[in-house]
């Protein structure tokens, strides 16, 4: 076993799979039940592997692969689970989460689809500079807005936070009451920004993504609104609906390109057809 990139039997040491056992589309929630709750909208499935925090199934929906693997809470695990799934051939991610909101406006249940994220994680910083802007795909915001749109759901747009903190790092109170100025300061300065959300895993996978010439996107079901003091969890199956619904839709931007060899997806490539 390579300690540069460790695997054992072939498969990665974390994510246990090996290259063509998963699809190059993957949903990654993180929460590994939520993996079962996404196999079961599928024509077909299995698990592929359980090690740690990553559940992986492969399956298939509409006659094509498609995979999913939970990737725990925050960052780091993320960043893990995309390095691997990388290697092992996966080419678009879409996250499917749960997030808070901190606008008024947005209730409980709602998706809200990121555009790009704040960077309020440690994790990028080891792959990136400061300045480096962790930006979703068009083509999966593209894909996951039709996919809201035809599903009929409510959905926002716009930028996320991703935080390695639950608590203090979005402006909650710590065991026995603890705070301090950043904390106290986070939630009302990111609402001022237009913010729309706090979240943790998003940015991550968009810096990478990135970074290796990958697409990424992010669908979340609203949980809680800080604002308005609310929390329901509602809203799951719609992300996974809309995150399936984009797989496909993606499915069939790409032949596209591909019969008209375009590199990118513009909507005239619709009325061009096949």
């Amino acid at each position: 076993m390579s300690a540069a990139e460790p695997r054992i039997g072939g498969e990665f040491y974390h994510v246990r799979v090996k290259p063509g056992e998963i699809a190059e589309y993957v949903l990654l929630p993180g929460d590994p039940d939520r993996v079962l709750k996404i196999a079961k909208y599928w024509d077909e499935g299995r698990e592929v592997s359980f090690h740690r925090e990553f559940r992986v199934w492969t399956g298939i929906v509409n006659g094509k692969p498609i995979s999913a693997c939970s990737t725990g809470i925050g960052a780091p695990s993320t960043a893990i689970a995309i390095e691997e799934l990388a290697r092992a051939g996966c080419k678009t991610f879409i996250r499917v989460g749960s997030t808070g909101a901190i606008q008024k406006g947005i209730d409980l249940g709602d998706l809200i689809i990121s555009t790009a994220a704040v960077r309020l994680e440690g994790t990028s910083r080891q792959y990136v500079i400061d300045g480096y802007p962790a930006s979703a795909d068009y083509e999966v915001v593209l894909a996951l807005i039709q996919a809201a749109e035809n599903l009929g759901f409510k959905y926002h747009l716009g930028i996320s936070a991703s935080t390695d903190s639950f608590y203090v790092g979005q402006g909650r109170k710590g065991f026995r009451e603890y705070s301090w100025s950043y904390s106290e300061k986070i939630l009302s300065d990111l609402q001022s920004m237009n913010v729309l959300n706090f979240e943790m895993e998003s940015s991550i996978i968009f810096t990478l993504a990135s970074i290796y010439g990958l697409r990424a996107g992010s669908v979340c079901a609203v949980f809680a609104n800080r604002i308005e003091d609310k929390f329901g969890i509602v809203g799951e199956e719609d992300a996974i609906k809309t995150a399936i619904e984009a797989v496909k839709i993606l499915y069939e931007w790409d032949e596209l390109k591909n019969i008209h060899g375009k590199k990118y997806f513009y909507p005239t490539l619709l009325r061009i057809g096949r």
